[in-house]
């Protein structure tokens, strides 16, 4: 057990705005170090509506992932040598642009704090590896990570069946590849918002003996925004940033992933409140060109920056009480058990042995629950949870 963060630019004559009860036992946290996830609802043919049902429903089993082997320095490549991982294919392509994402992400975000991200890199034996870059205790950020991986591992006969809709009754293990950026960045003042995104790809190999077979692949991710106080212009521009990107490539991304966003998001035991006020997510995308969704999952990833780097240095020196502080805990409390309990991705992480750091990653330094907290009525506090168990339309 820890403390919560020291409160810095404090207005001790604000009216706090919270419920009585808010006085009442509570507890403060430490964690350390995450990663982002996976989702289910948008409009599919049939048939792959049913292999994305199947795949939800595969009890999740260890997979053969090997143990990482720490680098002094990053390697230029993750990937294994030569054969189909060359400079022409989507494993490497995707991988190039993931990799250009994490540089311009974290630059932006060092000019911003001042402070340097801490890296750790690692490869496998057998292929693959990641490069975490975390910033802790900054001067704006208490918490923030960027990390790239990728992945070659065995998964279960039963998942591939459900990933690919195919028949069948063997029992070999399913070769498959995965790549992908994710992100949490937790700011220290109360005023300005967390941001999640996570973009990836994913492979995976015919079974063995299974002639004619097809292989497996499909895009997924998103970004999202968790702020402790809503502000609306600041909740219509980020929106409005990812739409204008979703409707360069469908009008109607915005529309569905927004939706399905929405719908992932929900932490079931409290009420279904949202994480936050959302943003757009994907899953399963292989309805088009290849060529396509990787222009489409460039461009969003190329969105972050503009999207969210506005709202921090707007708020970053916002003065706040120790109540809107105590607020923005408990809103942290929230984000730990959504990511613990229904993030797809951190429990799926957890259960298949992938490297404990990267995975909770995400994860704030400080957080709190409090017993039986209950916003005043009329109050922001009031307000904010009223926009995340109900969402709201921020842009047109």
């Amino acid at each position: 057990l820890g403390t919560c963060a020291t409160v810095r630019s404090v207005r001790p004559d604000r009216r706090t705005s919270l419920h009585p009860k808010v006085k009442m036992a509570s507890a403060c946290v430490s964690m350390a170090a995450v990663r982002p996830t996976v989702a289910r609802k948008v409009s599919l043919p049939k048939s792959r509506k049913a292999a994305v049902a199947r795949r939800a429903s595969v009890p999740v089993r260890a997979v053969g992932i090997e143990q990482e082997v720490a680098l002094d320095e990053a390697p230029l490549t993750l990937l294994r040598e030569g054969g189909e991982d060359d400079a022409s294919s989507m494993r490497a392509r995707f991988e190039k642009m993931i990799r250009a994402a994490q540089d311009e992400i974290v630059s932006a975000i060092e000019e911003l704090d001042g402070q340097k991200f801490q890296e750790d890199a690692w490869t496998r034996p057998g292929g693959g590896g990641g490069i975490s870059r975390v910033l802790q205790d900054g001067n704006v950020f208490e918490k923030a990570g960027v990390n790239v991986s990728v992945v070659y591992g065995q998964m279960p006969p039963e998942a591939y069946r459900a990933a690919t809709g195919e028949g069948g009754a063997g029992k070999e293990m399913i070769p498959f590849f995965a790549a992908g950026i994710s992100s949490v960045m937790h700011p220290k003042n109360p005023m300005a918002p967390t941001v999640h995104f996570n973009y990836r790809y994913f492979e995976t190999d015919a079974p063995e003996g299974a002639e004619g077979a097809p292989r497996a692949w499909w895009f997924g991710g998103g970004t999202d925004l968790t702020p402790s106080y809503i502000f609306n212009d600041d909740a219509a521009h980020f929106h409005g940033t990812l739409k204008d990107v979703c409707d360069k490539h469908d009008e109607t991304f915005y529309p569905r992933f927004k939706e399905w966003a929405d719908d992932y998001f929900i932490i079931k035991h409290r009420m279904n409140e949202r994480r936050g006020i959302g943003g757009v997510f994907f899953d399963d995308m292989n309805d088009r060109p290849q060529e396509e969704l990787l222009a489409f999952a460039t461009d969003m990833a190329g969105a972050v920056v503009p999207a969210y780097v506005p709202l921090v240095a707007k708020h970053k020196d916002d003065e706040y009480t120790e109540t809107e502080k105590e607020w923005q805990q408990m809103r942290r409390g929230r984000y730990v058990e959504f990511n613990l309990v229904y993030d797809r991705g951190t429990t799926f992480g957890l259960r298949t042995g992938g490297r404990i750091e990267s995975i909770l990653m995400s994860l704030p330094l400080t957080a709190r629950w409090q017993y039986d907290m209950q916003p005043e009525e009329g109050s922001r506090e009031a307000d904010a949870l009223d926009a995340f168990r109900n969402p709201r339309t921020w842009v047109a």
